[in-house]
């Protein structure tokens, strides 16, 4: 019965797509085992106690949505614990999830994904260049966010394109500190002069992320859907995805996002492959077919060093 279930729900599986509705529910009717990635960008639970002015007395456009309310930290990580949980189930063996957040919730976070047996890999520091400063002067002032990458359990192997992300990075191993701007400018979608979601991400996060830990026609799940930027990036990436969102108005502009995107060509957005694993010559060889000849000096690319053949 389980397995004529799961055949009828692989049928009924469409990618490319968004789901409206309760991120919990519309996730409990996608199949076992269907997603290479899961990434998650869910409600902070910020906690705000009232308005925010700046000093020339204009008000702050903060994040006062229903969806950031909850009426206690207990109501919040039973949220969270029942989202996670289905995430984990809809994850291949080797499926990993990448969850973002402040201090606000990012430590609740952190606790429950691993309490549900989930093996983090990495947490990355994301350094705003543009952070919104503590206009009350009461404290530091927030200018980085928390991502947790992690794999599906202890035994998976999550997709790390190890060699794409340092050659991006002037051949430089990539470290877990990665600046970027907030979402800013033209790349911010708005709604009557205001922005239209009050957490949009950069592009710039979710193309790293997606570039670093999926493969071409990989399945990327976005419970937390907003405006699109996860189903836009990896359409120009080649990646296929499924978004979930309860708001309408998000869905409608997260459609019209994405269908504006052009798909980069198949050979531009294959990841680079480990030179290990690239075709091996003998090096007689190269002497046999005149390529290098006896007595011919070869140096280091930094000319530290020097050989002769022989």
């Amino acid at each position: 019965r389980k397995l004529l279930s799961s055949v009828k729900l692989q049928k009924k599986l469409k990618k490319n797509t968004i789901l409206e509705g309760d991120s919990i529910e519309r996730l409990s009717t996608l199949p076992d085992a269907c997603a290479d990635l899961v990434f998650a960008d869910p409600p902070y639970n910020l906690q705000l106690g009232g308005g925010l002015t700046r000093p020339n007395q204009t008000e702050v456009d903060g994040v006062t949505d229903d969806w950031d309310q909850f009426a206690s930290f207990q109501a919040y990580d039973e949220f969270c614990r029942s989202w996670l949980t289905e995430c984990r189930r809809i994850l291949k063996p080797d499926g990993a999830i990448w969850v973002i957040g402040s201090y606000h919730n990012i430590f609740r976070l952190g606790s429950i994904i691993q309490d549900l047996g989930y093996w983090i890999q990495n947490d990355v520091i994301w350094v705003k260049t543009n952070p919104m400063p503590n206009f009350r002067g009461t404290r530091l002032a927030n200018a980085h966010e928390t991502l947790i990458w992690a794999g599906r359990d202890q035994k998976s192997r999550p997709t790390f394109n190890y060699h794409s992300l340092k050659a991006g990075n002037d051949d430089l191993q990539l470290r877990s500190d990665w600046t970027f701007p907030l979402c800013t400018g033209q790349e911010r979608l708005k709604e009557g002069g205001k922005k239209l979601h009050p957490t949009q991400k950069p592009e710039a996060l979710l193309h790293r992320i997606i570039l670093g830990t999926t493969n071409p026609g990989d399945l990327i799940v976005d419970p937390f859907f907003g405006t699109g930027t996860t189903g836009a990036v990896a359409k120009r990436l080649g990646r296929n995805y499924i978004g979930i969102d309860q708001d309408a108005t998000y869905i409608e502009a997260a459609k019209k996002r994405i269908k504006a995107v052009r798909k980069q060509a198949d050979e531009d957005i294959a990841p680079l492959p480990s030179p290990r694993k690239a075709p091996r010559v003998a090096f007689g060889q190269l002497l046999e077919t005149g390529l290098l000849a006896p007595g011919t000096k070869l140096y280091c690319s930094k000319k530290r060093h020097v050989a002769r053949i022989k």
